[in-house]
């Protein structure tokens, strides 16, 4: 299961902290660690996720440590202020593992007060009955996949619980964490906008205090995909799927969990401290295949594969497979990709290089930005044309 990138006023780059920017925004430092198994691939996922019939743990344990140990050794050395175990299906984990990161990530770097640790997790029984044990090994977020909550819309969605057996790991989460949160998937085929308002209106009444709610979308290289080339599935009509998002975002904010990002609602206080860091273009390392981290200017991925990705932590001790330094002109055009995602939106001084100064008063203009002193951001109701207000925004 997976679950799912600042200005043209032309100041100079600022080396560290931009005018505007808060402490928190650049004193962060995330941690991502991703395990890559699943039970079955679904057939919209296009993550780094693998099934395989058995996988040797204790080596695992041991490789993930091993990751860890060198971005500690290299990277930022400041407190945590947010883990995140990303999949796949991390619930998939034994508890001892993450016990076991969560020990050696504290020994090495250190965790600031309320840390936030979240998981991802599959909303079955067999994982759910985890989950005291998730908690008890320091987890004290989890996002669950429900997907859906209808059981006939799980199946199409090649998803392995039903909607019982999944609010009942709802159940079993509120429970065990402080903060729980849960996916759902809309926009799908034939769904109305009265079956969505049902739906999350169901979902709404469960009292989690973050929700993340995606359209489906067709990625390359899924089934999904291969079904769509063959005619055998029809996205939803654009128009029809802005009318859906239009109805999320209203029935959200009356409910007390306003959007803070394109597709994730929190009560004020609960959002998703982890995916901020990324939002707001802070420092985050990342371990296990495929992650990507950010740390002080420096892009790391680590080898996607999971077999090569243990070849590489045999032969260099990490998984890197790519690491770049990038210049400031790069860092400026993430940071402004990522920040306009934001309902708080981006510092200008911080996304200057990135940012084309006529097009930026013409958008505003426009009324499809708004700036209020170092902050731009994009207005109310826009921001289903973010793809083009960045497209013209940016240099």
């Amino acid at each position: 299961m997976a679950t799912r990138t600042h200005s043209h006023v032309r100041p100079e780059p600022v080396e560290g902290r931009a005018p505007g920017e808060s402490s928190a925004a650049q004193d962060a430092l995330a941690l991502y660690v991703h395990w890559p198994f699943c039970v079955s691939k679904c057939p919209y996922c296009d993550f780094n996720s693998h099934v395989r019939e058995g996988v040797d743990q204790d080596r695992w344990r041991q490789a993930l440590l091993t990751d860890l140990a060198f971005e500690a050794e290299i990277g930022p050395k400041r407190p945590l202020t947010s883990i995140f175990f990303g999949g796949g299906t991390p619930s998939l984990m034994p508890p001892a593992t993450v016990a076991a990161i969560l020990r050696d990530a504290e020994r090495r770097f250190g965790f600031t007060p309320g840390i936030e640790i979240t998981l991802e997790a599959n909303p079955s029984s067999v994982e759910a009955a985890r989950f005291a044990d998730l908690a008890t090994a320091g987890v004290n977020r989890v996002s669950l996949g429900l997907q859906a909550l209808d059981d006939e819309v799980l199946r199409f969605l090649g998803r392995a619980h039903g909607v019982e057996e999944g609010l009942k790991a709802l159940e079993t989460a509120q429970a065990c964490f402080d903060r729980v949160s849960f996916d759902l998937i809309y926009a799908r085929p034939g769904q109305s906008e009265a079956e969505w308002a049902m739906e999350l209106e169901r979902a709404l009444g469960f009292g989690t205090g973050h929700l993340s709610l995606y359209q489906l979308t067709i990625e390359p290289g899924t089934r999904f995909a291969t079904l769509a080339a063959q005619g055998k599935l029809a996205p939803v009509d654009p128009d029809h799927g802005a009318a859906l998002f239009e109805l999320t975002r209203e029935m959200t904010a009356a409910a007390g969990l306003p959007a803070y990002e394109v597709s994730n609602h929190a009560r004020p206080g609960e959002e998703s401290r982890h995916n901020l860091t990324y939002w707001r273009y802070g420092d985050y390392l990342g371990v296990g295949p495929g992650a990507h981290g950010r740390r002080e200017g420096v892009a790391t991925v680590r080898a996607k594969k999971p077999e090569n990705w243990l070849s590489r932590i045999d032969s260099q001790t990490s998984g890197i497979a790519e690491e770049e330094r990038l210049d400031p002109a790069t860092q400026a055009t993430e940071a402004l990709l990522m920040g306009l995602r934001l309902e708080e939106g981006v510092s200008l001084a911080r996304c200057a290089p990135a940012i084309d100064p006529a097009a930026m008063a013409r958008l505003i203009a426009q009324g499809l930005l708004e700036r209020k002193d170092d902050r731009l951001r994009v207005t109310p109701g826009n921001v289903l044309v973010l793809d083009g207000i960045l497209g013209a925004l940016a240099i």
